[in-house]
C-alpha cells in the first residue's frame, strides 16, 4: 500500500519498512542556474518527500546584499561574507570579532524571531496541515560554523585548542540564541528539526575529538532533548570525514 511522504520518512525512522527510500535533493543556486532543465527532470522523477513551512521570519536591519551573489553579502549576525561567484556561499574574509575578549560587542539576531508567537505557530501549521511532506522546521542551529564565521576559521581552531577567557563565553551565547529559536519550532506541527556544523576535513575531524566532546557534543545533546521531549525527529548535516564521533553523534 502506497504511503505518504510523511509515513515513509516517519517508518524509515523507526525502522518500520517503509515502502521505498526516502528521498531529498540540496541544492545551491549555482546548479539550478546551470542545470535547470536536468534538475527539473530529476526532481519530476524523483520528487522530494520532504518539506518547509511558511517564513515566519522577521527581517534584520543588518542585513546587506543577497547571499548568493557574486560580491558582498552581510547577514543577520554582522557577518560580511566576500563571493566571488555566482550561486555559492561565500567567505568571511573580516571577522567582527578579531578579539575574543570582546565577545560581548556580538548581538544575536533576536529581532529576526517571531514577535507574535501564537500568530507564527498558526502559519506554520496551517503549513504542516496542507501537505503530506514530511516538515522539517526552519531553523537550523550551527554553533561551531557561526563561531567561525564571528572569529574566521584560523582563530576558532585555535581558541579551542588554547582556550582562553571569552571562548566558553561567545559559543554560550551563541547556543542561548539556537535554543531560543528550537523551543519555538518544537511547539509546531513540523515533524523534525535540523541543525549542522560541517566538521570534517577530508581524512579527519577539524578538532580533536576529545575537544569536541568537551565543547560541542553537549550543545547538540541540547537541542535533541528539547526536540524528543516534545515528540519531533532530529536532523543533523555534515560534511567530511566525521567517523570519529560517529558513535557520539548516535
Amino acid at each position: 500500500m502506497s504511503q505518504t511522504s510523511r509515513e515513509r520518512v516517519t517508518r524509515c525512522l523507526r525502522f518500520e519498512y517503509p515502502d521505498r527510500v526516502p528521498r531529498d535533493l540540496w541544492t545551491l543556486p549555482w546548479a539550478t542556474n546551470r542545470f535547470p532543465e536536468t534538475l527539473e527532470t530529476m526532481r519530476r522523477r524523483f520528487p522530494t518527500d520532504f518539506g518547509g513551512p511558511a517564513n515566519v521570519y522577521l527581517p534584520s536591519s543588518r542585513t546587506r546584499g543577497e547571499r548568493y551573489d557574486a560580491g558582498e553579502f552581510t547577514d543577520e549576525w554582522g557577518c560580511k561574507f566576500i563571493n566571488i561567484q555566482a550561486g555559492v556561499h561565500g567567505e568571511v574574509k573580516e571577522p567582527v570579532l578579531p578579539n575574543i575578549a570582546d565577545w560581548q560587542s556580538v548581538l544575536p539576531p533576536h529581532e529576526t524571531l517571531p514577535e507574535d508567537r501564537i500568530h507564527a505557530r498558526d502559519t506554520v501549521n496551517r503549513s504542516c496541515a496542507e501537505t503530506d511532506l514530511f516538515m522539517k522546521g526552519a531553523c537550523c542551529p550551527r554553533p561551531w560554523e557561526r563561531y567561525q564565521f564571528l572569529r574566521g576559521t584560523a582563530a576558532s581552531m585555535m581558541d579551542f585548542m588554547q582556550p582562553e577567557n571569552g571562548v566558553e563565553e561567545l559559543l554560550s551565547l551563541i547556543h542561548q540564541f539556537y535554543l531560543e529559536e528550537i523551543e519555538f519550532w518544537v511547539t509546531t506541527d513540523v515533524d523534525a528539526i535540523m541543525f549542522m556544523d560541517d566538521w570534517g576535513a577530508q581524512q579527519q575531524l577539524l578538532i580533536p575529538p576529545d575537544i569536541w566532546r568537551t565543547y560541542f557534543k553537549p550543545l547538540y545533546r541540547d537541542y535533541c532533548d528539547i526536540a524528543h521531549a516534545h515528540g519531533k525527529f532530529v536532523f543533523m548535516h555534515s560534511d567530511g570525514y566525521i567517523a570519529e564521533i560517529y558513535e557520539d553523534i548516535i
